[in-house]
This record gives structure tokens, C-alpha cells and sequence, in this order.
């Protein structure tokens, strides 16, 4: 008998803490490991720790 949850899938690094993780379906958190992870990398975001860059010579100083 055959299951797809033996099937092995990805192994992936966490982002957050580079601990090895499965991108499956399976894994609610992906591409984190865990919950915490997932919040930490949120709370960077919020602390503008990531952030998205911005089309090169745009300056927003002079939008009305």
C-alpha cells in the first residue's frame, strides 16, 4: 500500500535558523521550520530589518 506522505520531499534550509526542513505540504510553516521562525522573520519586516529595494534614481522627497 502506497502513501503520499512517504514520499520524501525537498530537504530546504530555514531561513530563519538553517535548520533542514521539508517543503511539503505537510509542513504548515514552510519555508520555515517552525511557527517561532515564522514570527521572527515577521518582526524583521516589521523592524524594516528586510525590505524591498526601490527602482534605482526614484526619490519619493518630491511626490505631492
Amino acid at each position: 500500500m502506497s502513501s503520499t506522505n512517504s514520499v520524501p520531499g525537498q530537504m530546504i534550509k530555514c531561513p530563519t535558523c538553517n535548520k533542514t526542513t521539508t517543503w511539503s505540504p505537510d509542513n504548515r510553516w514552510r519555508p520555515f521550520c517552525s511557527e517561532r521562525c515564522k514570527l521572527i522573520d515577521l518582526g524583521d519586516w516589521f523592524d524594516e530589518q528586510h525590505r524591498i529595494p526601490d527602482k534605482p534614481g526614484y526619490d519619493s522627497t518630491f511626490e505631492e
